[in-house]
């Protein structure tokens, strides 16, 4: 079983960086696959970055260029880095890990959210 913990939302002005951060805990020896959602009022939740086992990421369009997603296996940690923050960033942003295999999710677990909010 993996525990999910986010960190590092908050209120931030458009053009400003923030940085979250995921803690895993538990058995994550068979998650090989990492993500970052977000959800907007009203809207569906949609992957913003991916990070696979074989270190290949994939970035929604809209934050392509502006958000960094890495990981620091010594801390056991996930990390979206989000640059040049435009209001419509503003969501719940949600940590995801998986064991997923050709296609088909095994397992998959989710953080509690964390709020980030960017004002004009």
């Amino acid at each position: 079983q993996v525990q999910l913990v986010e960190s590092g939302g908050g209120l931030e002005q458009a053009g400003g960086s923030l940085r979250l951060s995921c803690a895993a805990s538990g058995i994550t020896f068979s998650i090989n696959a990492w993500g970052w959602y977000r959800q907007a009022p009203g809207k569906e939740r949609e992957l913003v970055a991916a990070l696979k086992s074989g270190g290949s990421t994939d970035y929604l369009d809209s934050v392509k260029g502006r958000f960094t997603i890495s990981r620091d296996n010594a801390k056991n940690t996930v990390y979206l880095q989000m640059n040049n923050l435009k209001p419509e960033d503003t969501a719940v942003y949600y940590c995801h890990a998986a064991e997923v295999h050709n296609g088909f999710y095994y397992s998959q677990f989710w953080g509690q959210g964390t709020q980030v909010t960017v004002s004009s």
